[in-house]
């Protein structure tokens, strides 16, 4: 049987959660290694290119959250067969890997310049891809984002939708996805209602 180690920091969110609930729907064993950030420094160490999450399969170490996301969809019964459907689920995983991108470039900054540079995130590229990705919603009838059911596209856009909403993000106002895609928010909020989504977060 195939031995599968994922290594993520040790919170609810972030690149690593939407593998972690991929795995817990498609009922994969696994070992759910976590770690505060306080270990990053040497963590990064054993990681190919110094960057989590990364995937311990059969002894081999896998990096890039997306490809490990996009197997791990494959085995959860999580990710299209049709090769159209999934270049649309792979539109929106790479789309939001890029706003994601954009907001942690901020995390290092303090102060003044953080608050300038969040600001403009949340009039600028924020507000764009919210209102691109609130659109492909609807495009596909407004449910999920792809074949009309749960796939890894909806998981990525759910985590990411979480952290805009948390209020954990200074200087991005938490009614941020509300204002400006109110129907993403109803989308968050009928997600995060999928039993085997609950059951994850219940535990």
């Amino acid at each position: 049987m195939t031995q599968l180690k994922l290594t993520y920091f040790d919170f609810h969110g972030g690149r690593g959660e939407a593998i972690r609930l991929a795995l817990h729907i498609g009922g994969i064993a696994f070992e759910d290694f976590r770690f505060p950030y306080t270990e990053f420094g040497e963590i990064r160490k054993t990681t190919p290119l110094g960057q989590v999450p990364t995937l311990m399969l059969d002894g081999k170490q896998i990096t890039q959250n997306n490809a490990i996301a996009r197997y791990v969809a494959k085995q959860a019964g999580l990710y299209p067969t049709d090769d159209f459907q999934a270049l649309l689920c792979d539109e929106i995983m790479e789309a939001i890997e890029e706003i994601i991108h954009k907001t942690v470039a901020t995390f290092p900054m303090r102060g003044a310049q953080q608050k300038l540079a969040r600001e403009a995130l949340s009039k600028g590229p924020l507000t764009q891809y919210l209102r691109w990705a609130e659109h492909q919603l609807v495009a596909q009838g407004g449910n999920y984002f792809v074949q009309d059911k749960l796939s890894i596209a909806d998981l990525k856009v759910f985590i990411w939708l979480n952290s805009l909403n948390s209020g954990n993000l200074e200087h991005i106002d938490k009614d941020l996805v509300l204002k400006v895609a109110p129907k993403l928010n109803a989308f968050c909020q009928r997600i995060a209602q999928t039993p085997a989504i609950c059951g994850y977060y219940a535990k």
